[in-house]
């Protein structure tokens, strides 16, 4: 058996090996459990293409208004197949996940209307949508005359289900209940789309009408179902997290309902023309290639999350996810303590980077954030958070938010980088024969 061959072409520290070595075999079930989910996702994608007969036709580009564009059209209903709903609208011009949300929210929400935000604060960029931000944006969901409420998580960061269901009752004007599925920058836990469909469920029982839209963010493919199968009426995300595979270079979608989703195409281009309009310039390959792949991709991207869970776990730093907890999305979060580990521990991600490694991230003013952000992301796709990526604002409890990672080999290497970097810089130390920090 060979031995430390990471030695060959990065100076990690051997006893960091050795620590990543009895990680791997410790959390080998986890493994086996994610390699099983993807498994069964890539079969469910692999049977939308054959089943909607995606053709080298479909690949074809369009140009101008994009009237009759087979292969978006088909894109579109293979995409609706993979998250188990009746329609989707798949686009290159959703420039980010954030966007695609803000259409959705755009597309169904009416002056007078009440979104109801059942998982506490919604994430950062999503504020300045609702008009709720510190730094205020112009054209809010406020500005035309939609108003927000929120229920606040119980202390256990679960969904106060009975408290929503008050709020709802108390106030006819609530139109949608929004679910952020993942955990954004806190610690409480990413929903499951089990929790989510009994949200649904406690929702519908009360208010049938009640439109349930979840952001979809970083869930994609890591469940064996998604959150239609579970009651939801409407999701969204984005093509450069987990949907893309990592192939798709820019893009969103929406899903759910088809008269939802045709809402949301008319507020995405106009009224009138809905999707009917809007040419691939050429993206279409990508974006099929994307879909395709994207369940293994995300399988790679939790295996290394679940390392980087055990390897800091070891190192004696609190981890969320647990290493061989049943996962709701991609995101794995550390907490190292003080701002000095958390700058080091991006700086080693960016390190361990394919593009980019002579970077040397540093906390900035990101448009969007109330605090400064420090972000790793040595992507082919810039954002890209289905390449291995890092970030975090400089705030307590100055955790990081890990994710991503094309492939595992490369992953577990971005980790021990991470690692590598804290323990020259003197922020962590290896006691001998032991695991943990001195």
């Amino acid at each position: 058996m060979v031995k430390n061959t990471g030695r060959k072409y990065f100076d990690f520290d051997d006893r960091l090996l050795e620590l990543a070595t009895e990680t791997e075999r410790e959390i080998r079930p986890a493994f086996e459990r994610i390699e099983s989910i993807a498994f069964s996702n890539q079969q469910k994608v692999l049977a939308a293409f054959i089943n909607n007969g995606v053709g080298e036709s479909c690949f074809t580009s369009s140009t101008g208004y994009g009237y009759g564009d087979v292969g978006r059209d088909k894109l579109e209903r293979v995409f609706a197949d993979a998250m188990e709903c009746e329609d989707a609208l798949l686009r290159h011009n959703f420039m980010c996940g954030t966007h695609a949300l803000t259409v959705a929210l755009f597309g169904v929400l009416r002056p007078g209307d009440t979104m109801l935000c059942v998982t506490g604060m919604p994430y950062d960029t999503i504020q300045s949508v609702i008009g709720i931000s510190k730094q205020p944006a112009s054209g809010s969901l406020k500005d035309f005359g939609i108003a927000f409420e929120k229920v606040d998580l119980l202390s256990d960061g679960s969904v106060d289900i009975d408290g929503a269901l008050r709020a709802l009752q108390s106030n006819s004007s609530v139109k949608m209940v929004y679910i952020q599925r993942s955990r954004g920058y806190s610690l409480r836990p990413s929903l499951t789309v089990e929790q989510i469909g009994e949200i649904c469920d406690a929702v519908k029982g009360v208010r049938p009408e009640v439109i349930v839209m979840v952001d979809n963010c970083y869930g994609e493919f890591v469940q064996l179902t998604e959150p239609c199968v579970h009651g939801a009426d409407l999701i969204a995300g984005s093509l450069i997290k987990n949907p893309g595979g990592g192939i798709a270079p820019t893009g969103g979608y929406i899903a759910g309902r088809s008269d939802l989703v045709e809402m949301c195409a008319c507020r995405l281009s106009t009224p009138g023309t809905g999707r009917e309009v809007g040419c691939t310039l050429g993206h279409s390959r990508e974006m099929y290639m994307g879909l395709f792949s994207a369940p293994h991709v995300v399988g790679e991207a939790l295996k290394t999350a679940s390392f980087c869970a055990g390897l800091f776990s070891r190192l004696g730093y609190g981890v969320t996810p647990q290493p061989d907890e049943c996962r709701a999305d991609i995101i794995q979060s550390v907490m190292l303590r003080n701002p000095e580990s958390l700058i080091a521990f991006c700086q080693g991600i960016q390190s361990g980077s394919p593009v980019d490694s002579m970077a040397l991230p540093e906390p900035w003013d990101m448009p969007g954030y109330d605090n400064k952000i420090i972000m790793a992301s040595g992507s082919f796709t810039l954002g890209s958070s289905i390449e291995l990526s890092a970030d975090a604002p400089l705030r307590e409890p100055f955790a990081v938010w890990m994710q991503g990672g094309l492939n595992y080999a490369a992953g577990k290497t971005g980790i021990l980088a991470a690692a590598q970097r804290m323990l020259d810089q003197g922020l962590l130390s290896l006691s001998s024969g032991r695991n943990d920090l001195k």
